[in-house]
């Protein structure tokens, strides 16, 4: 064939080749696009439904009030929310303006935002620009744990938004979005904590309630979640202010503000200010016995927040206690603490130290674990009442103990505090003036193991040995004034027992209430309780408690350690228990003679005296089932 004849061939055979080629480019242009439209459409139907989910929960900080129900402080997590419902106006433009200036156009998806972005991407060569909607950050932060960068997030994500839109159409729907977004994204972190939403967001940058801020305010706030960090105005000064500006700027020009309201607006000063709103707290020792008492109860759970917790502290009740302390102590000598109970369901109504929550955390009237000395007598008169000994009739040789004995393999030496014996003495009269003799000899003779179980059952929860010393105080770790509290009151209680409680009410995120409801135990007659009742009663009247007693009906005991180095005065009237205790803080100092009749007896009368108006000052009530001896 001539070569003519093959480039005639070949010029025939070029359209055809090139149509092919045309073609085929066209085609798999075509099965690639619709199998990527495939793709999309699997990826997104992958998408979580949104009827299925529950917002995830933010940082709502648990409120802890009085009993009359003011704010004591927030128990709170790392995160902090303090939800708004009714935003104002210049918040939700400035974030429109910042973050989605077609928000009100599109339906979860702007696709013309999709568009730009993926434009300017491609001419800058990097990714510089996202295409995320106020809908589709809203799903991301509330609604969609996957926080991986790929674009399976991505579709997913906006398939989620177009059906939260769906679910919430109109303006309304609009509305509730906006509301919900600003609501729930974070804006910043300030000292380890997190401020999810703009109601948080306002005090801890601005010390104010979200409704209190100005434009520019506003407009800093908005122009923060895009990159907490990096406008932060503590940290950032320069960039939170270029930022505000930016945001300030873009209100302007979509016609939120006017040119006069910017041009004030950017010549303003950050106006931020530290805040301790969420950190202030009244009455630092029961704000954490309350915080370790709820998360004892709920668990983590607690740090969650959104709960209200109702305390039973009568916030005139620690100022009386405090007052009382005050005024019978001097400066630079031994500390003082003070528990008062409701008798009646447990209540703590009161739990005041008189040193200074900020000199020192430890909580002296619910951890202070010290040596009761003759409060510690009351125990061992329980346990002879429960073996039905008759109390008024039993007797026993005051005199000095010096002696080895066998049944507990102790050596008992024991003597009165000043060396003075009323020889035979009626356990009544013993315990009226606090002889030890008189006290030892029943113990051993009740049995020192009688006795740690009476101190049980009444309420002690700390260990106890089951040693003779026991009977008149000698502990091996001590008991707190709380314990002592919750013990008496049980005698005073006709012998059921109450559990101490601080909390009376709580009112969890979801609504629920869980009231404390108060589940007494019978451990003693009130028959027994009353025989005991009537000697401290004759203790506070004409014994070592003297100090103490009131216009109304008192009963207690003094208790005074070795060398003085704790002394108490525990007592109540018909519808109040209270404790005092006095002492050196750290460790066993003496104090000079001190005993339970003197300084504790006066804090305790002077308290009580403020604490008791407007209660009731009852009798002692008769028991229905009269004491009577085995």
């Amino acid at each position: 064939m001539s070569q003519y004849s093959r480039r005639k061939r070949q010029r025939r055979a070029g359209p055809a080749t090139a149509l092919i080629i045309i073609f085929s480019i066209f085609s798999i242009i075509f099965v690639m696009g619709f199998a990527a439209v495939v793709w999309v459409a699997q990826t997104a139907n992958g998408a979580p439904k949104i009827a299925g989910l529950h917002p995830k929960k933010q940082g709502v900080p648990s409120e802890v009030f009085s009993s009359d129900g003011t704010r004591i402080g927030f128990i709170q997590g790392d995160t902090i929310s303090e939800p708004v419902s009714n935003i104002p106006s210049l918040m939700l433009s400035a974030t429109v303006a910042v973050e989605d200036r077609r928000f009100y156009k599109h339906r979860g998806v702007d696709l013309t935002g999709v568009a730009r972005a993926t434009a300017r991407n491609l001419s800058s060569g990097q990714s510089k620009e996202g295409a995320s909607t106020l809908t589709m950050q809203l799903v991301r932060n509330i609604y969609y744990k996957d926080k991986s960068k790929t674009i399976e997030r991505k579709i997913r994500e906006a398939k989620m938004a177009i059906d939260l839109e769906n679910e919430h159409p109109g303006t309304v729907g609009k509305q509730w979005i906006l509301n919900q977004y600003i609501n729930n994204v974070p804006y910043g972190t300030v000292n380890g904590q997190t401020a999810v939403g703009a109601g948080a967001a306002a005090r801890i940058f601005f010390n104010k309630s979200l409704d209190d801020l100005r434009l520019d305010q506003f407009a800093l706030l908005a122009g923060l979640p895009q990159a907490p960090s990096a406008y932060n105005p503590f940290t950032e000064k320069a960039a939170a202010k270029a930022r505000r500006n930016e945001v300030l700027a873009k209100m302007k020009d979509e016609g939120y503000i006017s040119l006069k309201d910017f041009r004030i607006a950017i010549k303003r000063p950050l106006g931020t200010h530290h805040s301790k709103y969420y950190n202030q707290r009244r009455e630092g020792y029961i704000f954490d016995y309350v915080k370790r008492s709820m998360i004892e109860k709920y668990g983590s759970f607690v740090l969650n927040g959104g709960m209200k917790i109702y305390t039973t502290i009568d916030l005139k009740l620690q100022r009386d206690a405090r007052r009382a302390m005050a005024n019978n102590l001097t400066e630079g000598g031994p500390a003082a603490a003070l528990v008062s109970i409701d008798p009646k369901n447990g209540f703590i109504k009161a739990m005041a130290s008189s040193q200074s929550y900020s000199q020192s955390k430890f909580n002296l009237a619910a951890d202070g674990q010290r040596q009761p000395g003759s409060t510690f007598k009351v125990m061992v008169l329980m346990a002879a009442l429960r073996q039905g000994i008759d109390i008024n009739q039993t007797t026993y040789e005051s005199r000095p103990l010096d002696f080895w004995d066998n049944k507990t393999r102790s050596k008992i030496d024991v003597h009165t505090f000043g060396d003075s014996y009323n020889g035979t003495t009626t356990i009544f009269e013993g315990l009226v003036h606090s002889d030890n003799t008189v006290f030892q000899q029943l113990a051993l003779d009740v049995g020192p193991d009688k006795v740690r179980a009476a101190a049980y059952d009444l309420g002690i929860k700390s260990h106890l040995d089951a040693y003779p010393a026991e009977a008149l105080g000698g502990l091996t770790n001590g008991v707190s004034p709380l314990e002592m509290t919750s013990a008496y009151a049980t005698i005073n209680n006709r012998g059921y027992r109450v559990n101490p409680t601080i909390i009376s009410k709580v009112v969890l995120a979801d609504g629920q209430v869980k009231k404390s409801v108060p589940r007494p135990v019978k451990v003693f007659t009130s028959g027994e309780t009353h025989e005991a009742v009537l000697a401290m009663q004759a203790n506070a009247e004409r014994g070592t408690g003297t100090v103490a007693s009131l216009d109304c009906p008192t009963a207690g005991k003094t208790g005074t350690t070795n060398d003085s180095t704790d002394a108490w005065f525990d007592g109540f009237t018909s519808s109040l228990n209270t404790t005092v205790w006095v002492g050196y803080p750290k460790r066993a100092i003496p104090m000079n003679g001190m005993t339970g009749g003197a300084e504790p007896s006066f804090i305790w009368h002077d308290y009580m005296t403020a604490a008791m108006e407007g209660r009731p000052c009852d009798d002692f009530p008769e028991p229905k089932h009269p004491f009577r001896q085995k």
